[in-house]
């Protein structure tokens, strides 16, 4: 029988190789799954900064509409409400009188070229 020598230290240093080598490929899975967590938690900070923009931008509107200047404002625009001891004064043109008519101009076509003419009939539908 032919005399097989197993050396034990080379056989623990492979198994040492490899256990690392596991370990390396280990540590690379790890590190593409937190680069995708911190991807996704730059995300999530980036909704929650507008969400916190957007509340505090309603907030001010809901300050706003329950002001005194908010109620003035609509009043005189859209409520059609005056002031005590002012006079509403509603402009009117002079009795017999026309309306002012203003006249559209008609745009002057731009003359084509001879070959744009010949492409408009050979190629456009």
């Amino acid at each position: 029988m032919p005399n097989i020598s197993i050396n034990f230290r080379r056989i623990a240093i492979l198994a040492g190789i490899f256990i690392l080598f596991l370990m390396v490929i280990e540590f690379n899975s790890r590190l593409t799954a937190l680069n995708e967590l911190n991807e996704r938690l730059d995300e999530v900070r980036a909704i929650a900064t507008q969400s916190t923009q957007t509340q505090i931008a309603q907030q001010t509107q809901v300050a706003y509409a329950g002001s005194d200047a908010a109620v003035e404002e609509w009043a005189r625009t859209e409520g059609h409400y005056m002031k005590d001891g002012e006079q509403v004064v509603i402009p009117v043109g002079e009795p017999g009188s026309e309306p002012a008519v203003v006249s559209t101009p008609i745009p002057i076509p731009t003359p084509m070229q001879n070959w744009e003419v010949w492409w408009g009939l050979f190629f456009d539908k």
